[in-house]
């Protein structure tokens, strides 16, 4: 038999504009209500390429929406005390609203500490312990955003999430068990997996929805993923013959058997982004209003 689709590609890149032109709105009448826009602090260690591309594209959605950015560099064999020393100061900054610092870090740096010595109110990433907590307690927190991100695109997609089978392949604080989580809150049953998950191809092959956030080019291949299956692609990735980006899925032989599936670059990317100017203004209004 042979299956007929027309799969959709999720552009990541036309939904996040629409949303920030929608914030950029919203902003505008900021200065008058409370006297000034939101303030975003990111702290750049080092001069790695990917870290550098991603610090200039926060910027530039930031002016985009017309939140205040602020982008501080430091070299990468700052010590660990005083970079620390450096957040608790924007911590008590009453100007700043919110603060991240760009990962991965030098390996002397432990990312634990630099997570955690972030205040919770002003952690626009959504990694703090306290935000963590209280998210898989269903309780009020900030949400990392690259999960953030994928909910909104299944939805702005028109994928019903609710009594779905989801997979998961990736087990970080930063995409893996949080996105479980928000599936789960949308009424989904989640497996979470990992690389080495044993017979992995006959866990993935059930998933209605598949989410890869593993790090790894090209991992997910055309005889993992089921007919009309929804493939989410977190990775960003050199492809080791092209060196051109790729995702952590074999895009071009699973796009003709998906319904709907994330490029790469171009998918997840460009909402992580989006969602770090929402949560911007969320802490700046938690401040405001309180």
């Amino acid at each position: 038999m042979v299956i007929l689709r027309d799969t959709m590609i999720i552009s990541g890149k036309e939904l996040s504009a629409k949303l920030k032109a929608g914030m950029a709105e919203q902003v505008a009448a900021f200065p008058e209500k409370y006297g000034r826009v939101p303030h975003l602090v990111v702290i750049l260690v080092g001069d790695d390429p990917a870290s550098v591309s991603y610090v200039t594209g926060k910027a530039k959605a930031s002016e985009t929406v017309g939140i205040r950015n602020t982008t501080i560099r430091k070299s990468a064999d700052i010590a660990e005390s005083e970079l620390l020393d450096l957040i608790r100061q924007l911590n008590d900054d009453d100007t700043v609203d919110g603060i991240l610092v760009q990962l991965p870090l030098p390996e002397h740096i432990s990312e634990a500490r630099v997570i955690e010595t972030i205040s919770k109110a002003k952690d626009v990433d959504g990694f703090h312990p306290l935000n963590v907590a209280a998210l898989w307690q269903k309780h009020p927190c900030v949400l990392p955003c690259t999960p953030k991100g994928i909910i909104k695109m299944l939805k702005a997609a028109g994928v019903e999430i609710k009594g779905k089978r989801a997979v998961v392949i990736g087990r970080s604080n930063i995409v893996g068990l949080p996105v479980a989580k928000l599936l789960l809150d949308e009424n989904a049953t989640v497996t979470i997996a990992h690389s080495k998950t044993v017979d992995l191809p006959a866990v993935t092959r059930q998933a209605e929805i598949l989410v890869v956030a593993i790090g790894r080019p090209k991992f997910v291949t055309a005889d993992m993923v089921s007919e009309g299956a929804v493939v989410i692609d977190v990775g960003v990735n050199r492809d080791p013959v092209t060196g051109k980006l790729c995702g952590d899925v074999d895009f071009a032989a699973i796009e003709p058997k998906a319904s709907v599936i994330t490029p790469v670059p171009g998918g997840v990317g460009p909402m992580t982004i989006c969602c770090l100017m929402e949560n911007a203004i969320e802490c700046f209004l938690k401040k405001m209003e309180r």
